[in-house]
Parts: structure tokens; sequence; C-alpha cells
């Protein structure tokens, strides 16, 4: 059979923040030779699966050689000469050989790296474009982009405490106009950045990092550059947040301190105070971690009060794993869980997590990770989940420009038959 597992390699890579991490290539019977690189967090939670490291000198002990080894001397021994087309066999024996239930003994990178380069190398030899491969052939809806265009928190050195602030094209007739909606606006934000005299670099994910003088006036200059663009607010683009709460809850229960904008200690209830009045003014749509991964008490009260009017998003409080999203939906915690293939670490049990929020009727946002690499999996993923968005970064570096291009191609693969909606 022409998808028969024939060889797989890995190779010690660099992401976009120039540490390692894993490439797996995968070659089949047929000649068929493809590889995965996998992407690595830094604002994390606490219960993702865990990435193998090094810890010796070598890259500040960020090396990721051991994972490498496990991937050729453990895993390709056992998975050669199985069909490659088995995705949720070869996943659950790669779980089987690791053993743990945070894959930390072969290393969560190890496993998903050969995870997704066996889905890819069997789309390529069934001559099926990934994602009609893991989506089915009416796999078309193209996802709304949720543009970071400005960074703070753990990603940006600068004075804002929420970690990103994203533009939503929702208005927009297509993908291919929805992404140029957006960055438009990018290149409009930065200029009346510049003309503030605020600095235009940008963070770990492309969005610009100026030192603001509050959290609010960040979203008050995006709004700024949405109207100087020539869009309506809250009609052609509106407005995504993620407070990636994490960062700024020292001990990731209900207390806060907002310490890069010097803000202060806050509670729960003043965070709820805090969202309640933007939520007034400004058109925002989603908020993702407005609380920290401990206080599921203040993430539901957060849900109870706006989950009606905005999707409500849990990133590091589910980890994309099944157990967490279940007791989300128990609690009412949230409305929607964020989607990472490398929080759980194989393509199997990220679909499954999928299919539990849909089951439930919660919506899913499929993620990026701030040190991400050049592959284009995730574009066709989001395409094959039908999960209606996407944040994959901003308009600038080469690693998030990858993704949207993806997505421009598959819309012109699909010739007028592909969906764009947020709902």
């Amino acid at each position: 059979m022409k998808t028969i597992i024939k060889n797989i390699e890995s190779l010690e890579v660099l992401d976009s923040r120039g540490n390692p991490t894993v490439r797996t290539y995968v070659e089949l019977e047929d000649g068929t030779k493809t590889f995965s690189t996998v992407p690595s967090g830094a604002s994390t939670g606490m219960n993702e699966a865990v990435e193998l490291r090094d810890n010796e000198e070598r890259y500040g002990g960020k090396g990721v050689k051991s994972a490498c080894m496990n991937v050729e001397n453990i895993i390709a021994k056992e998975i050669k000469g199985m069909n490659s087309t088995k995705q949720m066999e070869i996943d659950s024996i790669m779980n089987e050989l690791d053993g743990t239930e945070s894959k930390s003994n072969l290393g969560a990178n190890a496993i998903l790296s050969v995870s997704m380069a066996v889905a890819k190398a069997s789309a390529l030899s069934l001559g099926i474009p990934l994602f009609q491969y893991l989506g089915g052939s009416n796999a078309c809806r193209i996802p709304v982009p949720c543009m970071n265009i400005l960074n703070g928190g753990e990603h940006a050195d600068n004075s804002v405490d929420f970690q990103e602030f994203m533009l939503v094209p929702l208005g927009a007739p297509c993908f291919a106009e929805g992404l140029r909606y957006v960055a438009e606006i990018f290149h409009t934000l930065k200029a009346i950045l510049k003309d503030k005299g605020l600095a235009t670099s940008v963070g770990d994910e492309g969005g610009f990092a100026p030192n603001c003088s509050s959290n609010e006036e960040a979203i008050e200059f995006i709004v700024m550059a949405i109207e100087k663009a020539g869009y309506k607010p809250g009609i052609d683009v509106s407005i995504a947040v993620d407070s990636a709460a994490n960062s700024f809850s020292p001990n990731l229960d209900n207390h806060y301190n907002m310490i890069w904008s010097g803000a202060g200690e806050m509670s729960s209830d003043d965070l709820i105070d805090l969202s309640s009045s933007w939520l007034d003014k400004y058109p925002i749509v989603l908020w993702e971690d407005p609380m920290s991964e401990g206080d599921w008490d203040g993430f539901s009260r957060f849900t109870q009060k706006f989950g009606d009017k905005i999707e409500v998003v849990g990133d590091d409080i589910f980890v994309t794993n099944t157990k967490f999203i279940k007791k989300g939906i128990e609690l009412g915690t949230a409305n929607s869980a964020l989607i990472k293939l490398n929080q759980i670490g194989t393509v199997s049990e990220t679909i499954q997590a999928v299919r539990l929020c849909r089951e439930a009727g919660w919506r899913y946002f499929l993620s990026h990770r701030s040190g991400e690499t050049e592959d284009t999996f995730l574009s066709d993923f989001a395409v094959a989940m039908d999960g209606g968005h996407l944040k994959t970064g901003s308009a600038c570096r080469g690693e998030r420009i990858a993704k949207y291009n993806r997505l421009l191609e598959i819309e012109r693969i699909l010739a007028g038959k592909s969906e764009y909606r947020w709902k």
C-alpha cells in the first residue's frame, strides 16, 4: 500500500524566537516525503502537554536533541510499516509509548511533530488538500482572521498588561477582503503611533508594542486606526481581547496585579467591572482568558454576565484538554475554548477537543503560538475544523504571514465555494 510509512527522521531547527524546536520528516512507500515543525508557547497554562528540552549548556538549556532522538529511536521503530492514514491509531501508540498524561517522557514536541507530519504525508500521497483530508470533502469555511495588532503582557516589553488586542473583520465579504481590511488598519496604526512619538517595534506575534499611558489607551488607538483607515468600528471591523490573566495573577488565583501599566492590584470583581466599562464603549466581540486559570469562579461570573453578548474563550484554563473543557461545560466557565495543537500534543486529541465543544454548543477558537514556525498546518486545520475564526499573528513576521497566505490559497482552491462567516 502506497501510504505505508517507510522512514521517519527528526531535526532540531529554530522557531520564530530563535529557540530550538522539532521538525520531523516522514517518507511513505510511494515516495511521498514531507515534514512538520512544531511551535512553542511563552504564555502557557500549567496543565499543558510538556515540551522536552535538553537542559544542557547549549541553547541555554532549550535544545531539543533528546526529543529528536525519541522520534528516531523510539517512535519510528513502532510506527514504521503502519498505514499513515491510521491517524488515531498512530497517535494512540505514541501516547502509550510515552506513558504519561503530560507527554513528558517522549516530549509533546516530539509526538506532535510526528502526528502532524503523518497527516500531511497522507494528504499529499492521496492527492487531497490537507484541509479536506482532515475535514472532509465539504470543508469550505475560511476563518475570520483575528489579527493581533497590539501586544502587551508576556509578549512585549512595554506598559500594557493585556497580552493581545486583535482586529476582527466581521463585515468583510470574504477572507481576502477581511485580510486586506486588517492589514490596512495595521499600517494605519503604525502611522498613528509614529506620529505620537511612540515605538512601532513589534512583539512576539507581530503586534505593535508601544508604551501606552494605560491599558485603555491601547484600545483607543485601535479604534482610532479603524476609523482613520476608512472602516466603521463594530460594523466592518470589531475587536477581540486576550487578557492572558495568568501573566498578572502572581498565584494564579483571584488576585491580580497590573504590574506593567502600574494600575495596581485588582480582584475578579474589579476586572469584571473594568471589562463591563470597555464592553459599553468599544466594539469587543471576543474576550480570551479574562481571569487566571485558577479563578474558575471569577471566570464563570464573567461568562454569566457577558456570555450572551460576546464569546468568552478559555485558553490557559482548558489547555485544549477534554478533561478541563468538560469541567468548564459543567460549570458554565466559558462559552468557547481556545484550540492549540501543541497544548495537547496530537492531531487526534485536538480534534476530540473540537468535537466536545461542538457537542456542547460551544465555539472554538483556533490559535497559533508565540514561538511559531513557517509550517502552515494550522491554516488547513482551521478550515478542516470549521470553527469560523483563527488567530495567527499580525500583518508582519514571515511565520505569521505564511499562514494567512495559505488561507488565501485555500480560498482560491475552493474557487467560489468557500464560506466566510463568524458564526
